[in-house]
């Protein structure tokens, strides 16, 4: 179990970092709309591939909501907010503190220590991230924003880790997906963007970012967390920066730096460092609330 929530957890890093560089060619188009036609088409395809949802309560009907509000919609309107006041290098360190994040607020949620060994990896890999980001430039109003984004990344795993006792990763995708789009339809109604039809490339971008990134990776990665459990799930997010460094070397031909070479080592040994602790028990998704281990019950933030 442990070996295939850690392929599945970085099979979603890496398509999501690959997506980094795949994502310029929306940068012409209206953020907020192309996240509508995303999320529309990804909930499509998610539909057909589980056929039919599972009911659900309202306490986790709530929570769903608001994985969709802070795990999708926070993190796409903070991220947009983040990158007009910060660089990108600024935005990406921060939100690589999401392994460290994970590694605390996780177990303090679920009423246990954190563990140490699993602290100190998530801080080897945020120290590689940050070599492999490399330095750069921000307001104050960016610092809030790109904390905001880190928010919305952290909130993406912790909100649904209680669901993942009761529902399946696809049904949990599904529905964060099925209640975004309202959000984001509202959101960007209330922003003014004017909507357009997608150019060529933008409909291929909009169609790799439906299909691959969100249908695709969303369920690895709650496959991949059901399995390692919030703290060893979330260290995987390290390999993000990694990933897009290495699909940018490969499609533009650049060559990376010393910099971000060794930081990619050092997330490497950080990764390793962390995943040799102790195994705790996680449930198979589907397992039922009253068979599940108390440690998963990870409440949600606020």
């Amino acid at each position: 179990m442990k070996v295939l929530g850690a392929a599945l957890c970085t099979s979603a890093m890496v398509i999501l970092g690959s997506s980094v560089p795949i994502s310029r060619a929306l940068l012409s188009y209206p953020t907020l709309a192309g996240q509508v036609l995303r999320y529309t088409l990804a909930v499509v395809i998610l539909l057909a591939i589980a056929r039919r949802l599972p009911r659900i309560g309202a306490r986790s009907g709530l929570r769903l909501v608001v994985l969709a509000a802070v795990g999708l919609v926070g993190f796409n309107v903070c991220l947009l907010a983040a990158l007009r006041e910060a660089e990108p290098a600024v935005v990406g360190t921060i939100v690589g503190g999401t392994p460290v994040v994970l590694a605390l607020i996780g177990p303090l949620l679920a009423r246990r220590r954190p563990a140490l060994r699993i602290t100190v990896g998530a801080a080897v890999i945020v120290a590689g991230v940050a070599l492999v980001q490399g330095a750069g430039h921000a307001s104050t109003a960016g610092l809030a924003w790109s904390a905001g984004t880190l928010a919305g990344e952290v909130g993406f795993s912790l909100l649904a880790a209680p669901l993942l006792v009761e529902l399946t990763p696809i049904a949990i995708a599904t529905y964060a997906c099925l209640f975004a789009v309202p959000l984001l339809l509202v959101a960007s109604v209330a922003s003014g963007e004017t909507w357009r039809m997608p150019t060529l490339p933008e409909a291929g971008a909009l169609l790799y970012l439906a299909v691959v990134l969100t249908a695709l990776a969303f369920v690895l990665w709650y496959g991949g967390l059901v399995r390692l459990g919030v703290e060893k799930a979330g260290m995987f997010a390290g390999l993000l920066p990694v990933a897009a460094l290495g699909a940018t070397a490969v499609l533009d031909g650049a060559v990376p730096s010393a910099a971000a070479i060794l930081g990619t080592v050092v997330v490497a040994a950080g990764l390793a460092f962390g995943l040799s602790a102790p195994a705790r028990v996680a449930p198979e998704p589907g397992t039922p609330r009253e068979a599940a281990p108390v440690e998963l019950s990870v409440g949600a933030p606020g």
